[in-house]
C-alpha cells in the first residue's frame, strides 16, 4: 500500500495507563483521552493554570497537569523531536525504526519499537512504554488540503485503532500539508511546548545550517536538471510523485529544483505500468528508500533502461526524513551535491 504516504476530558496519570496497557491486553476498552476540542486557535501552548497545553492541527486541546516528558509516536515526528534533544519512550511507523534512515546512528536500546508495518501497533507494549502523549501527522486527502474529521492520523490502521491508541495517552497531531518549511516550523513550536530552548543554542545553530543549505540547494537546482522522484516495484510499476502535493519536495521545488510534471489526475502520485515508463524521462531519478526497488533493479527492467537518468546512472536515494532543521537541512546538501554533478541527458 502506498500512503502519504474530542471531548474535554481528565488527564490521565502514569498508574492510569499501566492498568489501561493491562485491560488493552485483555481486550477491555476503558476511558477517554486528555484532550478537548477547540478549533479557534490551533497554535496555543505552554502552561495553563498550573498545568500544560497544547493545541494541534486538527483543533484539540490537550491538557496535563504539567509538561509531557515522555513522548511516543510516529517515526516521522519522535526522530525529529529526538533531533531537537527529545529521545522518545517509543515509536511506530512504516518501517521499524531500526531501519528507518531517520534514525540512522541512534541508539535505539532504551526505545520501545512498538510498529514495523503501517497499521501495526502493538498497544499493549506502547501503554507499557508509559508515554504522557503520542505525536503523529495527517495528510490531506487531496489537494485543496482539506482534511476530513474523520479521518485517522498518519500511522493508524483506522479511527478504531486510533481511538484505542488515545486511551493509552493523548494524541498530538502535526498536519502534513503545503510546504514543509510550514510544517518544520510547526514541529519546532511542539519542541518549543515540550521544553526545548528553540530560541537559541542548538536549535538556533541547526536553522541556520538549514537556511545555508537551502541556499546552497537553490544555486545547484539553477542548472535546470530535471528530477523525477519515484517509487518502483516490480508488480506495481512506476509511481511517481507530484512535487506540489509533498510538503517535503514542495519544499524544495519553492527552493527552484525542477521537478518533472507526472501528470495525471490523481493526488499525490500518478502510477504507469513498465510499457510506460520510457514515457517520462528525467535528468535525475530520485528512488523512494521505502520499498522501492534499488537502482540495480531498475536498471535491470528493459523500459526503465531507456530512461536517460538510468542510462547515465544518475539514479539517487529519495530519503524521507522528518520535518526538522536537522534532518532536512543533511538531505538538502545531498541533494545540492547530486544536482551540482548531474547532466542534463533529456532534451
Amino acid at each position: 500500500m502506498i500512503s502519504h504516504p474530542l471531548t474535554e476530558g481528565v488527564p490521565l496519570h502514569h498508574t492510569s495507563r499501566r492498568l489501561i496497557g493491562g485491560l488493552l491486553a485483555l481486550g477491555v476498552t476503558v476511558g477517554a483521552s486528555a484532550c478537548g476540542a477547540d478549533s479557534a486557535d490551533t497554535t496555543s501552548a505552554g502552561s495553563a493554570e498550573g498545568g500544560w497545553s497544547f493545541t494541534d492541527d486538527l483543533g484539540t486541546t490537550v491538557e496535563l497537569d504539567e509538561a509531557p516528558t515522555r513522548i511516543a509516536g510516529l517515526n516521522d515526528l519522535t526522530a525529529s523531536l529526538w533531533n531537537y534533544g527529545i529521545e522518545p519512550v517509543a515509536t511506530f511507523g512504516q518501517t521499524s525504526a531500526a531501519d528507518d534512515v531517520a534514525f540512522e546512528g541512534r541508539d535505539l536500546g532504551d526505545v520501545a519499537i512498538v510498529g514495523s508495518a503501517y497499521g501495526e501497533i502493538d498497544l499493549e507494549a506502547l501503554a507499557a512504554a508509559d508515554p504522557d502523549v503520542i505525536v503523529t501527522t495527517i495528510y490531506p486527502d487531496d489537494a485543496s488540503g482539506g482534511i476530513p474529521e474523520d479521518k485517522a492520523g498518519y500511522g493508524f490502521n483506522d479511527m478504531a485503532q486510533q481511538e484505542l491508541v488515545a486511551e493509552i495517552a493523548p494524541i498530538i497531531t502535526i498536519a502534513y500539508t503545503g510546504s514543509a518549511a510550514d510544517v518544520i516550523e510547526r514541529v519546532v513550536e511542539l519542541a518549543d511546548a515540550l521544553g526545548v530552548d528553540t530560541g537559541s543554542g542548538e536549535v538556533a545553530d541547526a536553522r541556520a545550517d538549514f537556511e545555508s543549505a537551502s541556499a546552497a540547494l537553490t544555486e545547484a537546482a539553477s542548472s535546470g536538471v530535471s528530477v523525477l522522484p519515484v517509487f518502483a516495484t516490480e508488480a506495481d510499476g512506476w509511481w511517481m510523485a507530484k512535487a506540489p502535493d509533498d510538503p517535503q519536495l514542495a519544499l524544495y521545488q519553492d527552493l527552484g529544483v525542477t521537478f518533472v510534471d507526472p501528470g495525471g489526475d490523481g493526488y499525490f502520485w500518478h502510477s504507469v505500468g513498465w510499457e510506460e515508463v520510457p514515457d517520462h524521462p528525467s535528468d535525475v531519478i530520485l528512488y523512494s528508500l521505502r520499498f522501492s526497488m534499488s537502482p540495480e533493479e531498475i536498471a535491470a527492467q528493459p523500459t526503465a533502461a531507456l530512461l536517460p537518468a538510468v542510462q547515465a546512472g544518475q539514479l539517487h536515494p529519495w530519503k524521507y526524513i522528518g520535518p526538522d532543521y536537522v534532518s532536512q537541512a543533511a538531505y538538502m546538501a545531498e541533494l545540492a551535491g547530486y544536482l551540482t554533478e548531474a547532466q542534463k541527458v533529456t532534451s
